[in-house]
């Protein structure tokens, strides 16, 4: 069964960067789309960008004009570029894949895959 596996996480100060990546971890031919989600302890599991197999982007208000979703197709990668980090992006980042429409990219159970999260932290 296809599993998705983060990399990147980390520790880094208010205000800084950090690049998180997604790829499967077996060869998977299927063209699913895939979210990043958070979840930050004793809070709910949050959508926070997408990008389709069409190269559509969504983004939570959150992070809008602070986080980038890209995709290299060539790697079967999909990165999220995080910048101007606050503290309360702390949490444990989940990619996902599935299929998803606009209306639905923000719901964790339309997704079949999902990774076994990276842990950031935002220090202040």
């Amino acid at each position: 069964e296809t599993q998705l596996v983060e990399s990147g996480g980390g520790l880094v100060q208010a205000g800084g960067s950090l690049r998180l990546s997604c790829a499967p971890s077996e060869f998977n031919d299927e063209d699913f789309d895939t979210t990043w989600f958070r979840q930050a302890p004793g809070k709910e599991r949050e959508a926070v960008a997408c990008i389709t197999n069409e190269g559509q982007t969504y983004y939570s208000d959150a992070v809008k004009d602070r986080f980038t979703i890209s995709s290299d197709n060539a790697k079967n990668t999909v990165y999220l570029q995080m910048s101007s980090l606050k503290t309360e992006d702390t949490a444990v980042y989940y990619c996902a894949g599935g299929w998803v429409v606009r209306s639905t990219w923000t719901d964790p159970h339309e997704y079949d895959y999902w990774g076994q999260g990276a842990q950031v932290t935002v220090s202040s």
